[in-house]
């Protein structure tokens, strides 16, 4: 697949790259893509919710009415779940979410996301450019220049921390180099931009 490389000003440079069949154009896994996305997510979890037990609330333990002969349910105190005031049954205590994916069902993910985006032309090919300053306005001006709307996924080859203080104030948008992509991002983003270098960084780290 060819794609016109275009400059800052968004204008078409006149060159073309060709995308990798092995990185852009295989045959999408979407089980790979769930389950990678879902570990992500699950990543983001701090897992430190709690609730109180009815061992851990401070009432009386006094028993409440006898045990037999009131037509009623049985209850030894106060802190039976069932009361306002008492404990939670069955309710969350802290955990750790993070579960392991092998390397290889997450790069064919990963392929799996870039390979959507190819196939819904979803893939934009930018020559790498500098910002001497952090301006939001002028990188707000570039993604006019491509006549760009929504959310964006800009990967720059090596850390840029111009383009990323300039692009991160910009909803919707997120800067990231190449070696730190990754499915959730790539398929949260309705446009990937990429820059010459970001490509060949992409090519060369997920080489078959």
């Amino acid at each position: 697949m060819k794609l016109n490389v275009l400059n800052k000003q968004g204008a078409d440079t006149g060159r073309t790259v060709t995308l990798s069949g092995d990185i852009f154009g295989i045959e999408p896994n979407d089980h790979a893509i769930w389950l990678d996305v879902k570990q992500f997510q699950a990543n983001q979890r701090q897992g430190t919710h709690k609730t109180k037990d009815r061992s851990e609330i401070s009432r009386s333990t006094r028993k409440l009415f006898r045990q037999k002969g009131t037509g009623g349910a049985r209850h030894g105190s106060l802190k039976s779940g069932i009361y306002v005031g008492g404990g939670r049954i069955h309710g969350p205590r802290p955990r750790d979410y993070s579960f392991k994916l092998n390397k290889k069902l997450k790069k064919l993910a990963r392929l799996s996301a870039l390979s959507y985006k190819a196939k819904e032309n979803n893939i934009l090919v930018v020559e790498d450019f500098e910002m001497a300053t952090p301006k939001t306005a002028e990188f707000k001006g570039f993604l006019n220049a491509l006549n760009i709307n929504g959310r964006t996924l800009f990967v720059t080859a090596d850390t840029n921390k111009n383009l990323y203080l300039s692009g991160r104030n910009i909803e919707g948008n997120r800067v990231m180099k190449a070696t730190d992509i990754n499915t959730y991002e790539v398929l949260k983003a309705g446009k990937l931009i990429l820059t010459e270098g970001a490509l060949t960084k992409i090519e060369e780290s997920n080489k078959q």
